[in-house]
């Protein structure tokens, strides 16, 4: 429904108009509610745009970019875009005196020069035109986002095919693995058998060698003795005097000599033969020890490649869920923006309705204050007057007694008497101090007389003009002010955004870093201006779904604290940090990746920690320690080991 409003649903103009995105406040500010008139067709009468030709416009300032060229319009729009111009905010007023007629000025900003010499800063908050184009360009984005992540959802589906497919081949080589592996575990048993066979073979040839070792020995002993005895049988014969006798006794001997001989090289071949055979079973044995060691190593390879192919389903496994639920997550988050949308919208009418209020409340009370202070003056003069009339009066009153006095020779209340005025007929003295009572106190009331009237006419008009000068430089004052407070805002919301930006990529690097995969990032909830927006940490650990941080296991929340709390670190290092047994809920292999992200993070930022802690794992990968001991009882004693140090002593002393 969003995607197909923002994609053209109205009659105004606005619908068909496309702009680069960071140009939207600049065209709001140049077309205003221009662009919600619609586009008229050729002929056609009421209020809108027509489509004129082309005029010959002057050209804009040196430094200025025509708006045209970062906008996607109809062609009536071709005229007011000529005329409009992009420029720094700094280069606005400079180079508003050199537009000519119907050209103006605009900053990526929002404010606005005019040819005429009319000059508009940008407010706190961007023009409807503008929201409406940003929100535009950001459903696009949105779309955008979407076709990828379908396409992303597609190629996951076509991994996860491809990975089943991987998988069922991985089973097949796995079960293919573990028929070699029996194979081998058989052969390896038969090669054992074999081998136990051959030393016992090779001992009883070493035995039979050893024994006709003796044998060639003695035979020897038995040719040493036969060479004497010939020798002797010689000497014999020469001592005789038969020859035909001694040669027959001579031959006789040469034949045993002979005899002897032949079975002494039979005996002698025997032997050699024993040897060689004992040298072949101990190369075969060789042989057998070596095709062992063979099997054994394609057993250790077979085993770690069926656990590489476990672990390889298993990411493939989360690959295939996590491209499952991405479809869904974006549809939820483009529902989200589509509420946040109209909430905005209900907002914005809301505050409308509340500043026409406000406006018309301030009227009313500045009518009222200066009514109540149109009364008061003249409550002053009225005052003033009936002092001057009671002080007049009293004057005349003096002055006719006097007057009487010398005009009668008598006093006024004789006069009576005198013209025979009935005394019934003049009110009582009780009455007439009543009546003078009552006079009195009315001159009371009324105040002293002001003879300084004029004086103080003239002083309080010039603090009226004092007044009214504090007032307008006040109104000034409060008028920076609050232009002070909305750049404040706008630069505190761009300073924190960019922050939360370059937090939020570390915060996900680290959590992928220490939870070897998985997706974590911040969001900031319950209003849409920054500076007034709650934070929210979404994670997902690899095999989990998407969740909040409470809903996940004690070690995972510190895990993800931790990652938080050196996300803030990298974005702006400090030179000292101190941690207090935040390995404390961890088991050993979460603490050695905690250990090597403090690695990474003393490469990366130079930061020293100071780690507080329990943990034997923690403690050995530090580069120095510092522990208390009680030596003595009631005496504490701090001890200190540089373990770098330890470590190159105990390289010498190896070395």
């Amino acid at each position: 429904k969003l995607l197909a409003r923002a994609g053209g649903g109205g009659n105004q103009i606005l619908d068909a108009v496309r702009v680069t995105p960071g140009f939207e406040a600049a065209l709001g500010a140049a077309l205003a509610d221009d662009l919600s008139l619609p586009l008229l067709a050729e002929g056609a009468a009421g209020s809108g745009w027509r489509t004129l030709p082309p005029a010959g416009s002057p050209a804009l300032p040196v430094g200025a970019a025509p708006l045209a060229a970062e906008v996607e319009a109809p062609e009536a729009l071709a005229r007011r875009l000529a005329a409009i111009g992009v420029v720094a905010r700094a280069d606005g007023p400079r180079l508003q005196a050199a537009l000519g007629p119907g050209q103006r000025l605009v900053s990526r900003e929002g404010d606005l020069w005019r040819w005429d010499g009319l000059s508009v800063e940008a407010g706190g908050a961007p023009t409807a035109a503008a929201l409406r184009l940003q929100q535009r360009n950001r459903l696009a984005a949105l779309s955008d986002q979407l076709a990828e992540a379908e396409e992303a959802a597609e190629a996951a589906r076509d991994a996860a095919a491809e990975a089943a497919a991987a998988l069922a081949a991985a089973t097949e080589a796995e079960r293919h693995a573990r028929g070699r592996r029996k194979d081998a575990d058989q052969a390896a048993s038969d090669a054992g058998r074999a081998l136990t066979r051959a030393e016992a073979a090779a001992e009883t040839l070493q035995g039979r060698v050893a024994t006709l070792s003796s044998a060639v020995t003695r035979r020897g002993e038995d040719l040493a003795a036969a060479s004497t005895a010939r020798a002797t049988a010689e000497a014999e014969v020469a001592g005789l005097g038969d020859p035909e006798a001694a040669r027959a006794a001579v031959e006789a001997e040469r034949t045993r000599v002979e005899a002897a001989r032949i079975f002494m090289m039979t005996r002698r071949a025997g032997a050699d033969e024993l040897d060689r055979a004992g040298r072949a079973r101990a190369r075969r044995l060789d042989e057998i020890t070596r095709e062992t060691q063979g099997w054994s190593s394609r057993l250790a390879s077979a085993a770690g490649r069926l656990a590489d192919l476990d672990r390889r389903a298993a990411e493939t496994e989360a690959a295939l869920t996590e491209a499952r639920s991405r479809p869904a997550e974006l549809a939820e988050q483009i529902a989200e923006i589509a509420e946040t949308l109209e909430e905005a919208e209900a907002r914005r009418r809301r505050a409308a309705d509340a500043l026409a209020a406000a406006e018309t409340a301030q009227r009313s009370l500045a009518a009222a204050a200066r009514a109540a202070e149109k009364a008061a003056g003249e409550a002053r003069e009225n005052r003033a007057r009936i002092e001057a009339l009671s002080e007049a009066a009293e004057i005349n009153a003096a002055a006719a007694t006097e007057r009487v006095q010398a005009e009668m020779g008598c006093a006024p209340q004789a006069l009576l008497e005198r013209f025979g005025e009935a005394a019934a007929s003049v009110p009582g003295a009780t009455a007439l101090e009543d009546r003078a009572g009552q006079l009195r106190r009315q001159r009371d009331g009324l105040g002293a007389v002001n003879l300084r009237a004029e004086q103080d006419s003239i002083e309080v008009r010039e603090e009226h003009a004092a007044l009214a000068a504090e007032k307008a430089d006040l109104e000034e004052a409060i008028r920076k002010l609050r232009q002070g407070i909305a750049n404040l805002n706008r630069e505190g919301r761009e300073r924190l955004l960019e922050a939360f930006d370059e937090v939020n990529r570390n915060f996900a690097m680290l959590f992928r870093h220490l939870f070897n995969g998985g997706e974590a990032n911040l969001v900031l909830v319950e209003s849409d201006d920054p500076l007034e927006a709650g934070l929210e940490i979404m994670c997902q650990p690899p095999g989990k779904k998407l969740s909040t941080l409470s809903l996940l296991s004690g070690g995972e929340q510190t895990l993800t604290a931790l990652s938080l709390i050196f996300a803030v670190f990298l974005a702006n290092p400090s030179p000292i940090c101190v941690l207090d047994e935040v390995d404390a809920p961890l088991d050993d292999a979460n603490v050695t990746r905690f250990c090597d992200l403090l690695d990474e993070m003393t490469k990366r930022t130079k930061t020293r920690f100071l780690i507080i802690t329990h943990h034997a794992v923690t403690m050995g990968r530090m580069d120095r320690l510092f522990g208390v001991t009680m030596a003595e009882q009631g005496v504490s004693k701090l001890v200190s080991v540089d373990l770098a140090a330890a470590e190159r002593i105990v390289e010498t002393a190896i070395a």
